[in-house]
């Protein structure tokens, strides 16, 4: 029980330090060994010599004295010296008062800033880190030349109360001699098996090394074991979601044949791919186990994710079994609509409907009874299918597109209006498999690569300012051959306004000069719904050539005529956004371009984008590269998806350990049920993994 007692039993801990402790999500022993040093220094390998002036530094040194210097500004000046002797002068101009009587003679520091050059080698306001005492010899013992050193993450009221990272190592070092003195155990939560399949430090090892570690070697093994820890029990909250999902019995048994869908492949005018019948053949092998199937369709753009959906549908509504299609946006939702009347138009069981955010009562309350009658057998339609008036007889398929645009609970919400229905949720956005396995990992996943035949690689070109007019003469050569084109502004929320005026200046400005004698049409997200069904109408159409919109057009406009897609201002863009804009366009069998368009000031990390969309139309490979630029906490905005946020794991350094985890999460049999689901219940609720 003795990890179970609360940090108040610890030498010099009163009730200041325990309230800033818990304040940390520190209040009892276990918690306190499992907050985990941010970083360890290696005291052993920095070297003035390595030190040059104007670049960030991070040194060890001793403080000799303090004193104010007056001038144009008063000053403190703290004056130490490096390990090889070297005098290096510390600066603070603001918190006098607070660095004076915290800098004292004969202290051990490390001191972190930019590093400069005025009578002598000096850094103003550095991030400083006190480690000893030379008037303390129990702190000295803590901290001794040529040694790893661990750095704490602390908050401002944790420093106030002496709980720095020298703070905090000798707490930890009163717990493991606690530990060690009554000849305790640190117990183990993982299984045998995985620590002697993966080589895992024990968990009493681990801690040890991670406080107190003896080289940097048991540093690095003592975190790859904590981080698989994460990964593991993750992995097991996915397969018991995964088990609980199991236990739901289906209530409604699609077809084994559909003569529909036969008729429908037979009458298409192009060939299926493999993946694509492979992918139909998934969906009706899964929708004949006892269990609602819950799949994840993953094509890149263009793959054809909405027939092979659709063919699957039609395996439930030859049954009079009622589907439903999730659409983020009114234009998307349209699209899908026609696409599929389109196709089904003329067979004689079709009945379908549109549901859409505002509609004449009326015509509403006609919907919604045929919907809950069983009179209509497909659904499509935006959020207002999740309000609380749409109900429907018997649903048995619930097909989302671009599911990452919606929250769990919408998902769940719209699932409960059936009963017990199958769940195929469909993106356009290649995930990174790291991302797949975590956010994912409970899903089937299925993915479609291979693009129609005849389709052809689109030529894409990223251009700075001064290519304009070579860019517009080109577009107007391909306007006079009876191609469209797309020019597209971004519209981001926190400068929407400024946005939407530069698109509607830019679409005035080119109508009376560049393209004053082509038809221009204006598309933006502001617009009535009647306006935009005019426009994107008259587009499809070829009644207009060029076609001025925001990201409104991101995903499912497909006009097989536009040849050419502009993105202004491409820098402000992400990855996975650019290239779905880019698939507007290589839609129909004339050659095809997307324009990149930038001006001189690119950010590094912008210019990496661009030359990765120029490199490749592999939407895969490209969303591995997004999440190594950006880092999974802002792909596809994950943090409001579900994405733990882990304490040591990094999912795209530690895919590896990742990856190993969720396979040994799978088969796991040695980790008794109940324990498993405790350990589970305190992941998902973001408390600390100690369990004694």
């Amino acid at each position: 029980m003795l990890l179970k007692q609360g940090v108040e039993v610890l030498k010099g801990v009163g009730p200041k330090k325990r309230a800033a402790l818990q304040q940390a999500g520190i209040s009892t022993l276990g918690e306190l060994l499992y907050y985990f040093p941010r970083k360890h220094l290696d005291r052993t390998v920095m070297s003035t010599a390595q030190l040059e002036v104007g670049e960030v530094a991070t040194v060890f040194v001793t403080s000799l004295e303090s004193y104010l210097a007056h001038g144009k500004k008063s000053r403190l000046v703290v004056t130490t010296k490096t390990e090889s002797n070297m005098k290096l002068s510390l600066l603070f101009f603001k918190g006098v008062s607070y660095f004076k009587s915290v800098l004292k003679p004969g202290l051990s520091l490390i001191v972190t800033g930019k590093l400069e050059y005025y009578r002598g080698m000096q850094i103003v306001h550095p991030d400083f880190e006190i480690l000893s005492s030379e008037t303390d010899p129990e702190e000295s013992k803590l901290t001794h030349t040529g040694r790893i050193i661990p750095l704490y993450p602390t908050t401002e009221a944790m420093k106030k109360e002496g709980l720095d990272s020298r703070g905090l190592r000798r707490l930890n070092q009163q717990v493991l001699q606690m530990i060690e003195k009554q000849s305790l155990e640190i117990p183990e939560i993982l299984p045998t098996f995985a620590l002697d399949k993966r080589k895992l430090l024990s968990r009493r090892e681990s801690i040890i090394q991670m406080h107190f570690p003896e080289s940097q070697e048991q540093v690095d093994l003592a975190r790859r074991r904590f981080i698989y820890e994460e990964f593991f029990f993750f992995s097991l909250l996915l397969e018991l979601k995964r088990k609980k999902r199991q236990e739901i019995q289906r209530e409604l048994w699609p077809l084994q044949k559909s003569t529909s869908a036969s008729k429908l492949v037979k009458d298409l005018p192009f060939t299926l791919t493999e993946e694509q019948k492979n992918a139909v053949k998934q969906f009706r092998k899964l929708g004949q186990n006892e269990n609602p199937m819950a799949v994840l369709l993953q094509g890149d753009v263009g793959s054809g994710k909405t027939i092979t959906a659709l063919l699957t549908a039609l395996y439930y509504i030859d049954n009079e079994i009622q589907v439903c299609l999730l659409a983020p946006t009114e234009i998307l939702a349209r699209q899908h609509y026609q696409t599929i009347y389109n196709l089904l138009g003329q067979s004689p069981f079709l009945k379908i409907e549109l549901f859409l955010g505002k509609e004449r009562v009326k015509a509403k309350r006609e919907k919604l009874h045929r919907l809950q009658s069983g009179e209509t057998l497909l659904t499509i339609g935006t959020h207002s299918l999740l309000q609380e008036s749409v109900l429907f007889k018997d649903l048995g398929l619930v097909v989302i597109d671009e599911q990452h645009k919606f929250g769990v609970e919408q998902r769940e919400t719209l699932r409960a209006k059936g009963k017990n229905p199958d769940i195929l949720a469909m993106t356009a956005t290649p995930i990174p498999r790291t991302l797949c396995l975590t956010l994912y990992g409970d899903l089937e996943l299925v993915t479609i690569k291979q693009k129609p035949a005849g389709r052809k690689p689109i030529d894409t070109r990223w251009y700075y300012e001064d290519k304009r007019k070579g860019v517009y003469k080109s577009i107007k050569k391909y306007l006079e051959q009876g191609r469209q084109c797309f020019i597209v502004y971004p519209l981001v929320e926190e400068s929407e306004k400024l946005d939407l005026q530069s698109c509607i200046d830019a679409y005035e400005s080119l109508q009376n000069g560049e393209f004053a004698d082509y038809k221009l049409g204006l598309l933006h997200g502001k617009m009535k719904n009647d306006d935009k069904d005019t426009v994107m109408t008259s587009f499809q159409k070829g009644e207009i050539q060029v076609l001025i919109t925001t990201t409104v057009v991101e995903v499912g406009i497909d006009v097989p005529n536009a040849n050419i897609l502009v993105v202004e201002h491409s820098e402000r863009f992400g990855i996975s956004q650019l290239h779905q804009l880019r698939g507007r366009v290589g839609r129909g069998e004339h050659q095809s371009f997307c324009i990149l368009m930038t001006s001189y000031q690119v950010t590094a990390e912008a210019k990496a984008r661009l030359a990765a969309l120029t490199e490749t139309e592999d939407g895969f490979l490209l969303a591995e590269k997004d999440l190594e630029i950006r880092g999974p906490g802002e792909v596809l905005g994950i943090r409001q998806s579900g994405l733990p946020d882990f304490h040591l794991g990094d999912l795209q350094k530690h895919k590896d350990i990742l990856e190993e985890a969720r396979e040994d999460a799978v088969i796991s049999k040695d980790v008794n049920e109940i324990e498993k689901t405790e350990i589970i219940s305190r992941f998902s609720e973001g408390r600390i993994l100690f369990s004694n």
